[in-house]
């Protein structure tokens, strides 16, 4: 998804966001939790891309058309950084950020820092992570994404907004991938949508993955 409207399965959370944005009270540090593929990365680059968006439209949604936008969308805006936990722990990573974080954006409004997995940093990390979200500069935004919550420090969690992220509904995943199925031209029967959707056990990520794996010719057949 682009846009806060393509967001499938978790209504709570998006209506919570453009309701801060509208109001410009987002906060600086968000937490999200849940399972895998439930669009917890998507939200926070979609965070990422509306606090920063030149000529938000109606709703607050981000206009998908100024340079900041597309740049988000493509993965080249310098001001959004991402870093793995899981691939290594992240204590250089967070080092790093809390020498640099005080420096100006280089070209958006904000810097957005997302971090993924946050549960894998080390306690050193955590440690220097918790120092920068004590006091963060007024330019920079925390995202920190984990599918192990108990696995967070309450130190951490307490300076966070946290959303639970929920697994997706059948239904609603049904509708995203006939989309999807409709967008891509690929001729897409109703029961093997279905029962992609029904094996997938709400994880949305995973559905699309199959959706693209099983496709054969343009056709997806039960």
């Amino acid at each position: 998804p682009q846009n806060f409207s393509n967001l499938v399965g978790q209504d709570h959370i998006r209506t919570t966001i453009l309701n801060a944005l509208k109001e410009d009270h987002v906060s600086h540090a968000y937490l999200f939790c849940g399972p895998r593929g439930t669009g917890k990365t998507t939200t926070a680059r979609l965070i990422a891309k509306a606090v920063n968006c030149a000529n938000p439209g109606e709703n607050n949604e981000p206009c998908e058309e100024c340079d900041i936008c597309v740049d988000t969308s493509e993965g080249r805006l310098i001001d959004l950084v991402e870093i793995d936990a899981a691939s290594n722990r992240g204590i250089d990573e967070i080092r790093d950020l809390k020498e640099k974080i005080h420096f100006a954006p280089t070209r958006a409004r904000h810097k957005v820092y997302i971090i993924d997995e946050v549960h894998m940093l080390t306690k050193e990390a955590f440690n220097a992570l918790l120092k920068t979200l004590e006091e963060p500069p007024s330019h920079t935004f925390f995202i920190l994404c984990t599918t192990e919550i108990h696995k967070v420090p309450e130190t951490i969690i307490s300076r966070c907004q946290r959303f639970d992220f929920k697994r997706v509904d059948v239904k609603a995943m049904m509708a995203r991938l006939s989309f999807i199925a409709q967008s891509e031209g690929i001729e897409a029967e109703d029961r093997a949508i279905e029962a992609i959707c029904k094996h997938v056990e709400g994880g949305l990520r995973d559905a699309i993955g199959l959706l693209d794996q099983l496709t054969i010719d343009g056709k997806l057949t039960y």
